[in-house]
C-alpha cells in the first residue's frame, strides 16, 4: 500500500496527532520537534509518547517523521547560533528515543558566505557530536532548493556530509520533491535520470524518505515555494510516476503542501486512489 501522510501540530500531544492521522486516512505523519520559528519545546510526555507507540504498532503506521526547526542552523557564521543548532538537535534526539519507528529530518543550514565547503564541514561535526552509540533514529539531511547560501542544493552536497558522518548506519536522506524540481532536478521529464544521479553520489539505499509537495515554481528557479498536488509546475502525471517508482513506492511519503486537515485528505485520498497496488 501506499504509505502516507502530512505534516501535523503537537500542540494537542503525540496521541492526537496519531488519531488525527488515521481519521484522514494515513498511516504516517511528521510534526515538528519544537517552536519552528524559535527553540520552544513542550515539556517531555513519555505515556503520551507510549500511547502513541502503542497506536502506530496497532494500525501498523510507517515510519513517522520528527521534524527539526527551521532556525536550526548548524553551518552558520555566528557562533551562537551553532551552538543552539547542536544543543536542539542533541536534545531532540534524546527526546525521540521514546518513540518507536521515527525518524529525524533537518535542513543542512546556510553557510551566510562562508562557503559550502565551510557549511558541510560545520554540519558534520554537529552531526558527530549530536549522534552517539546506539540511538535508535536515523538521521534525514533533506535535499534543498538552493536558495541563497543554502547547503544541501544538489546531491554532491549530501554526500560530502555523509562521507563525513561517523555513524554511518544512522544517516539517511529525505527527498523533497519541491525542492530538488526548484533546484534544477527535471523529475517531471527524466526521473529516472535524476534517481540514477541520486544513486551514484549517494546510494538510493539512503534515501529513507520522500517530502511530495507541487512547486508554485518552474524548474530550476531555487525558490521554494510548495504547492498542493497537482497544482503547480510538477503536476498529477509526474506525481502518479513518483509514487509507482520501484525505487521509492515503498517509501513513506510525507506532504507539506499548503493545506488544512481536510486538503490532506483529499490529497491522501487522490494519491491513493494513484497508486498501483
Amino acid at each position: 500500500m501506499l504509505h502516507i501522510g502530512c505534516h501535523l501540530s503537537v500542540s494537542q500531544g503525540f496521541l492526537h496527532m496519531g488519531e488525527e492521522a488515521l481519521s484522514i486516512g494515513a498511516d504516517t505523519f511528521q510534526f515538528f520537534t519544537r517552536n519552528p520559528r524559535g527553540g520552544s519545546v513542550r515539556p517531555l510526555d513519555t505515556e503520551d509518547m507510549a500511547a502513541l507507540n502503542r497506536l502506530m504498532e496497532e494500525h501498523h503506521f510507517a515510519p513517522i517523521l520528527a521534524h527539526a526547526p527551521y532556525t536550526l542552523n548548524g553551518c552558520s557564521k555566528t557562533e551562537k547560533t551553532r551552538v543552539f543548532a547542536r544543543e536542539a538537535m542533541a536534545d531532540d534526539l534524546r527526546r525521540l528515543e521514546y518513540l518507536d519507528n521515527c525518524r529525524y529530518n533537518f535542513h543542512p543550514g546556510s553557510h551566510v558566505g562562508q562557503g559550502a565547503e565551510a557549511g558541510i564541514d560545520f554540519i558534520a561535526d554537529m552531526l558527530n557530536t549530536c549522534m552517539f552509540k546506539g540511538q535508535k533514529t536515523t538521521v534525514l539531511l533533506e535535499t534543498m532548493a538552493g536558495k541563497g547560501t543554502e547547503v544541501g542544493r544538489n546531491f554532491e552536497e549530501i554526500a560530502a556530509i555523509i562521507e563525513k558522518v561517523e555513524l554511518q548506519d544512522n544517516i539517511g536522506v529525505c527527498l523533497d520533491t519541491c525542492h530538488v524540481f526548484d533546484g534544477g532536478y527535471d523529475i517531471v521529464d527524466h526521473l529516472d535520470d535524476v534517481l540514477t544521479q541520486f544513486d551514484t553520489r549517494i546510494g538510493l539505499s539512503r534515501l529513507k524518505a520522500v517530502h511530495i509537495n507541487d512547486s508554485k515554481n518552474e524548474l530550476g528557479s531555487h525558490k521554494d515555494r510548495h504547492e498542493k498536488i497537482g497544482e503547480g509546475h510538477i503536476g498529477i502525471e509526474a506525481f502518479t510516476r513518483i509514487i509507482n517508482h520501484p525505487a521509492l513506492r515503498q517509501l513513506p511519503f510525507y506532504l507539506e503542501t499548503p493545506n488544512e486537515l481536510a486538503g490532506y485528505a483529499h490529497e491522501i485520498s487522490l494519491l491513493r486512489s494513484l497508486y498501483n497496488e
